[in-house]
C-alpha cells in the first residue's frame, strides 16, 4: 500500500465531543422503577415524539446519510459522501444525517454546496457531538429508539458509508424493517464497496448457506460506489412513495410550532 492509499488518521472521542451525564436510555434500561417515575420517563418519552413529529413533519422528503463521526475531511469516504449529499440536494431532497463530524459533516456539506436543505438528528451521548456547520435545523434527542422513528418516519431513502457500531445498528434496523415488510419501497444504499466487502460476503455466505436469510433479502440492498447509481435508485422508489404520504400532511400549525423549510 502506498503513501497516498493510507487513510488519514481519525481522532479518538473526547477530541471531538464533551462529557454529559448518564444517558436517558441508560436510565431507562437499567430496570424498573417506581410507577411514578416510570409515568414520567412514559411523559418524557412521549413529548420527545411529539417534538420530533413537529419539527420534522414538513420539511420535505429527507434522505438519511448515515456513517462514520471520525472520518477525516479530504478523506476518500468524506469526499464520495459530499459528492453524494451535492446530488441528492441538486434533486431536491434534504439530506438528513445525524449532524455530527465525519460523514455526516460531508452529506450536510454537500448538500449546501447545492444551496440544499440540511438537517441533523442529534443524540445525547457521554462524547456528545457537536452540530456541524453545514446544518439548517438541529433537533436533539435523548433516546435512541425515538431518534430511529424519526429518521425511519421522515426519509425515503437510507444511505450508509462506511461507519462503526453505529452506522451498522442504523442498517440493520432499517433492513429487518424491510425484510419484515413494515416499510414498503425504501431503498438501502450501501457506498464504500471496500470496506463493506467482507460484510456483504459473510451475508451471503454463512447467513443465506444455513438459511439464516434469504437471497432477495440481500439483493434489496444497493451495493455501489456511484452516486448516479445510488441516486437512481433512490428516484425511482421515491417517485412512488411522494405520492402515497407527502402529498396528504396538511398545513403548518404556528400555535404547534410547525415549520418547514
Amino acid at each position: 500500500m502506498s503513501e497516498a492509499d493510507v487513510p488519514p488518521p481519525v481522532e479518538p472521542c473526547p477530541s471531538w465531543g464533551k462529557r454529559s451525564g448518564v444517558p436517558f436510555d441508560q436510565r431507562f434500561l437499567e430496570g424498573p422503577g417506581s410507577r411514578t417515575r416510570e409515568l414520567g420517563r412514559a411523559i418524557r418519552i412521549f413529548g420527545e415524539f411529539l417534538t420530533g413529529f413537529r419539527a420534522l413533519h414538513f420539511v420535505g422528503p429527507c434522505v438519511t446519510v448515515f456513517g462514520s463521526a471520525r472520518t477525516p475531511p479530504g478523506s476518500r469516504y468524506y469526499e464520495l459522501a459530499r459528492e453524494l449529499g451535492g446530488r441528492l440536494a441538486s434533486s431536491g431532497f434534504t439530506v438528513m444525517t445525524g449532524g455530527g463530524p465525519g460523514i455526516m459533516e460531508a452529506a450536510n456539506r454537500g448538500a449546501k454546496e447545492q444551496q440544499g436543505y440540511s438537517i441533523g438528528c442529534n443524540i445525547v451521548l457521554p462524547c456528545e457531538q457537536r452540530p456541524n456547520p453545514y446544518l439548517d435545523r438541529f433537533v436533539t434527542f435523548r433516546y435512541f429508539f425515538v431518534r430511529k422513528v424519526m429518521l425511519a418516519k421522515y426519509s425515503v431513502a437510507f444511505v450508509a458509508l462506511p461507519g462503526g457500531f453505529g452506522t451498522m445498528d442504523e442498517l440493520f434496523e432499517i433492513a429487518t424493517l424491510i425484510q419484515t415488510g413494515k416499510v414498503h419501497d425504501f431503498p438501502v444504499v450501501v457506498m464504500g464497496k471496500d470496506y463493506w466487502q467482507p460484510l456483504f460476503d459473510f451475508l451471503r455466505g454463512p447467513m443465506q448457506r444455513e438459511r439464516m436469510i434469504d437471497a432477495h433479502d440481500v439483493d434489496r440492498i444497493v451495493f455501489t460506489d456511484s452516486p448516479d447509481e445510488a441516486l437512481a435508485a433512490i428516484e425511482q422508489s421515491a417517485a412512488r412513495m411522494l405520492q402515497r404520504t407527502w402529498l396528504r400532511r396538511g398545513r403548518r400549525s404556528r400555535l404547534l410550532g410547525e415549520r418547514g423549510r
